[in-house]
């Protein structure tokens, strides 16, 4: 069981309109991505506040559905 990276884009993008975000499939495998993600709601926050939002975000799909995500935030500006 997997996940789409368009789902996982989507969810992002939910929780943060102006996000610029990448996925990237790491393995093939639907369960192993790293995302790239600049969004305006992160400035602010230290790096681990900002993967907590898009963990948060992800609505309880990290760690099950999804298995790996590789993440990568900035502050868009």
């Amino acid at each position: 069981m997997g996940m789409k990276a368009a789902d996982i884009e989507k969810f992002i993008k939910d929780a943060f309109p102006d996000a610029d975000v990448v996925i990237r499939d790491l393995a093939g495998d639907e369960n192993h991505y790293a995302a790239t993600i600049a969004s305006a709601a992160f400035a602010g926050k230290s790096r681990v506040a900002q993967h907590q939002m898009v963990y948060a975000a992800l609505k309880g799909n990290m760690g099950g559905v999804l298995h790996a995500l590789q993440l990568q935030t900035s502050i868009k500006t």
